[in-house]
């Protein structure tokens, strides 16, 4: 069945800008995002690699591949959520991350959770 996989795996992100890392002096822009990743579906699904395309003001496009999220491949459950907080370094004081993870369900099926795009800013600098 083509497209089951699209509503399966929920993704919410919290970001907040960490002024203490950061040295707009340096064009050294640092955020953490939280992300929450729930399976919605009914089949335990496994986080095998992330995919990320971060873009920053001036248009750079960095992106991240990688196994896993902070080192772990968390295995979900059907209504199981895995919480984890990570980090981007941008540039500018404003830009916005978008990806994927790629998901192996235990039935076997291979399918991708998309990571909706979400901004990067400082407080204030978006209105």
């Amino acid at each position: 069945m083509a497209g089951t996989g699209d509503n399966r795996i929920s993704v919410n992100v919290d970001t907040r800008y960490l002024e203490d890392q950061s040295d707009p002096g340096e064009h050294r822009f640092v955020f953490a995002y939280t992300i929450t990743i729930r399976n919605r579906g009914t089949v335990p699904a496994k986080l095998l690699t992330r995919h990320w395309v971060i873009t920053d003001a001036n248009g750079k496009v960095q992106e991240v591949r990688g196994e896993g999220v902070v080192g772990e491949q968390p295995h979900l459950m059907p209504g199981q959520g895995f919480r984890y907080t990570s980090g981007a370094v941008l540039e500018t004081p404003v830009g916005s991350m978008q990806g994927s993870y790629q998901m192996l369900a235990d039935d076997g099926e291979r399918f991708e959770a998309p990571i909706p795009a979400f901004t990067l800013a400082i407080p204030g600098t978006i209105h």
